[in-house]
């Protein structure tokens, strides 16, 4: 695992059996805003992969045991998002960045670069935002193909996740998402960050919601959003929850393309 994880610490959390795990993947969540497609939960994904190496440890956290959550920020990078980094730095935090392409991928390329060399997952949000599930499959395509070709060109890396816009998608998105490699990654956590410019209300709202196994949905685009995470990491961990990126939230499972997780 990257360095920003290295110095985390394990919560002493019982490891859950399969058929706890299971169960628990059977609770779906609401997706505030769209139909909420059929979704796989992350404990769902680890149970599955413990199946075949139940005594294995991958990386520094095992969220098998800990008490783990994930932090994710949607359509980036922006003029706020090297304080981010900087933030998530400091306090040693891993982040996953779905990132839009035009007028952002375009205009912050060195934050792109950053992002990867500091140990984030980078993953798309498309190129230009628009809604998936109304347009036609080969402009899905390129809404897809774009980003993914500009974060390789800059990270090396050609991303494995993607968000899809207001997190509608359907069975054609899901087809095209199989062809290119890609898995979608949903939220179960949202503080409504367009809403608002206030860092303690979006705090709130996260703490509100947060859970294990929790991926939260941030926007660094949005003025009130960046002074909220600091707060809203330092009460998380006084939880006991730490902070992974969306593959170490599913490990030792891999995010299956075409599947959607939240």
């Amino acid at each position: 695992m990257p360095s920003l994880t290295k110095k985390m610490k394990k919560t002493g959390i019982a490891f859950r059996t399969a058929g706890t795990l299971a169960a628990t993947a059977a609770l779906t969540l609401a997706l505030s805003g769209c139909s909420g497609p059929d979704a796989t939960a992350p404990s769902a994904v680890r149970a599955q992969a413990a199946a075949d190496v139940r005594a294995a440890r991958f990386g520094t956290v095992d969220c098998r045991e800990a008490k783990c959550i994930a932090l994710t920020f949607d359509a980036g990078p922006s003029e706020h998002s090297a304080r981010l980094l900087h933030i998530l730095k400091e306090k040693q935090v891993p982040a996953t960045f779905f990132l839009l392409g035009k007028r952002h991928i375009e205009k912050y390329p060195e934050l792109v670069r950053r992002m990867a060399d500091e140990g984030h997952e980078v993953a798309s949000h498309t190129w230009d935002h628009k809604i998936l599930t109304r347009l036609r499959p080969e402009e899905i395509r390129e809404e897809l193909e774009r980003p993914n070709q500009e974060i390789e060109r800059l990270t090396g890396q050609r991303p494995t996740l993607m968000r899809p816009p207001q997190g509608r998608t359907d069975d054609t998105v899901h087809e095209i998402c199989r062809e290119l490699g890609l898995a979608e990654v949903l939220w179960s956590v949202t503080a409504k960050d367009y809403t608002t410019t206030d860092p303690d209300l979006i705090t709130r709202r996260v703490l509100a919601q947060a859970s294990r196994d929790g991926i939260i949905l941030l926007h660094d685009i949005y003025d009130g959003t960046v002074p909220a995470v600091p707060g809203i990491i330092d009460a998380l961990k006084e939880r006991g929850y730490v902070f992974v990126t969306v593959p170490q939230l599913l490990a030792p499972g891999k995010a299956e393309p075409g599947k959607v997780y939240r």
